[in-house]
């Protein structure tokens, strides 16, 4: 027993050695990994450093880096050490299948497969690319692309007695999502898709390149349809306001005028979707790339061989997630029954007094 106690020892030390050895080796070089994860049960992506009951993606990913060996271990306590930054700070429950982050590692061999070791099967580092010393993800990004998730019969009109599993978008109610959609394209003042942003800071104004609700398709006997928007930043819960505000105004709570309103300075009781459908799609760098990509030292921040395993991680991860959770939960029912305590008519009475006075 003794003799095995000591070649256990002895062999501990020498693999100990062996990444020593390894690390001495390995340079320390700035990359970005792409990352994909399911969302459920995280308090979001960012981490909270001594804040231990509010788990976040970032705990799962740095204790993955510091066990395979790619940091030191007090880089973790202090992610700075690392030059760590995020492309995106995903909200509590939101998944995604194409986030970014930089960070400074050692490159050690077989690199992605020892991360994915330490993580769990519902986050994966699905491609790595070295990038320029001074890179930073979030910084750089010109835009991101997000998806949301949603069953059709969020769209139901209120008036109407709707079975979930039964219901069906037809053609007019979709060209209707799309039209109210596409008043939030160029630039506005989101201050009201927010909280904590008064009408006159100017970080409230975001440019909004494209948005739209897609074909309708049926999951497990309900039918769902998938909403993207492509933007240059997004505010805390700003996606999540922008469509409910569309529900709200579909299912007949709302005017259509209140979308208008909502640019302007009088604060409007914007409802927020629930968190579950959201999804950070990929993260646009096309600045980055124009000057660097084509260098001869440096690739481009493309994924193009990544995107068969990004859909396949999606199929495995993401989508079930959100469709089992829907069927369990119902977080979408519950949040729907909340809609007729908003007070839109308030906003809206507002803007006919002013229309009234300016005339």
């Amino acid at each position: 027993e003794e003799n095995g106690h000591q070649n256990k020892k002895l062999k501990r030390d020498a693999d100990e050695e062996d990444a020593e050895d390894q690390n001495k080796k390995s340079p320390k070089r700035k990359i970005v990994l792409l990352m994909a994860y399911s969302g459920k049960g995280y308090h979001g992506m960012q981490r909270n450093v001594g804040s231990s009951q509010f788990k976040t993606i970032e705990d799962d990913l740095v204790s993955a880096l510091v066990r395979s060996g790619c940091i030191p271990e007090n880089h973790g306590e202090d992610m700075k050490k690392m030059s760590f930054q995020r492309c995106a700070r995903t909200d509590k429950g939101v998944s995604a299948a194409g986030q970014i982050v930089s960070l400074k590692v050692r490159l050690i061999d077989d690199i992605l497969e020892k991360i994915n070791n330490h993580l769990p099967s519902h986050i994966r580092i699905l491609g790595l690319k070295r990038v320029t010393g001074g890179f930073n993800s979030k910084n750089k990004c010109d835009a991101r692309t997000y998806s949301y998730m949603l069953p059709t019969f969020a769209f139901a009109h209120k008036d109407h007695d709707v079975q979930e599993e039964v219901y069906r978008l037809d053609k007019e109610t979709l060209e209707k999502v799309n039209k109210l959609l596409a008043c939030y394209k160029g630039t506005h003042n989101f201050h009201n898709f927010t909280s904590q942003k008064g009408p006159r800071d100017p970080s409230a104004k975001r440019y909004i390149m494209e948005i739209y609700c897609g074909e309708p398709f049926v999951r497990e006997n309900i039918e769902f349809a998938v909403i993207k928007v492509k933007g240059q930043s997004f505010m805390m819960h700003q996606i999540r306001k922008m469509i409910g505000l569309v529900i709200a105004i579909v299912k007949g709570y709302a005017a259509k005028s209140i979308i208008e309103l909502s640019w302007g300075e009088e604060k409007v009781d914007v409802p927020k979707a629930p968190g579950l459908g959201l999804v950070l799609e990929r993260v646009h760098f096309e600045k980055y790339n124009r000057r660097f990509g084509n260098d001869g030292l440096h690739e481009p921040l493309e994924w193009t061989e990544e995107e068969e395993k990004i859909a396949v991680f999606k199929e495995q991860y993401i989508y079930p997630t959100i469709i089992n959770t829907e069927r369990e939960e119902k977080s979408m029912v519950n949040w729907l029954n909340t809609l007729s305590i908003h007070d839109f008519s308030s906003s809206v009475v507002g803007m006919q007094a002013n229309n009234k006075n300016s005339k």
